[in-house]
């Protein structure tokens, strides 16, 4: 099994968050945020990952740095369950419609990491949480990840239709991206020999 659990604590946040990339039950997700959790909820189901994240931040400043740690530590969880990447896939696409949105992620678990962000929110808010905030997830996200990331909005008005079908999309490619594929078990999927 591909999993790895992740503790981090500063002074702005308190986090343990576990994940597991075959599957499995996952546990609560409670970062003080109400549209953070539902977009890992929604993460976590898409991708067939079992998730389980707790983070106590400092919610009376802001949303930012509970937003942004919790990508981090979600990224450095992909990156040590991964391990060196042998056998994977690597690369991975889906393209998700949420009623009139239409979302495409694109990525390439290469261990260089790069966001391409193309989501057009006209709201400075989802709920409580701050719209920009759906990048610097991301943006912390790829980076601890160690990926190459292509987020498109080909269509879409509703904010929330729009980042809900990102984190689907994201999800379903990462599903593919870090599935064994059997015709290259064992062997790490480049040809510089490492990832």
């Amino acid at each position: 099994m591909r999993k790895s659990t992740i503790t981090r604590k500063t002074l702005e946040t308190d986090i343990t968050l576990s994940l597991c990339l075959d599957g499995g039950e996952g546990g609560a997700i409670d970062t003080g945020i109400g549209f953070l959790d539902h977009m890992l909820t929604l993460f976590s189901r898409h991708g067939r990952f079992a998730l389980s994240v707790t983070c106590k931040g400092d919610l009376h400043v802001d949303a930012h740095h509970t937003v942004e740690d919790v990508g981090l530590c979600l990224g450095m969880a992909f990156d040590n369950a991964l391990g060196e990447r042998r056998g994977i896939t690597r690369y991975g696409e889906a393209t998700v419609p949420m009623d009139e949105a239409l979302i495409q992620c694109v990525v390439d678990v290469s261990g260089r990491s790069h966001l391409a962000y193309g989501l057009l929110l006209d709201v400075p808010f989802l709920g409580t949480m701050d719209a920009s905030l759906v990048e610097e997830f991301l943006l912390a996200f790829t980076r601890r990840a160690g990926l190459t990331l292509h987020v498109r909005q080909l269509a879409g008005k509703n904010a929330h239709h729009i980042v809900e079908g990102c984190f689907k999309a994201l999800a379903r490619a990462l599903r593919a991206a870090v599935a064994i594929d059997p015709n290259f078990a064992g062997e790490i999927p480049s040809t510089k020999g490492v990832l």
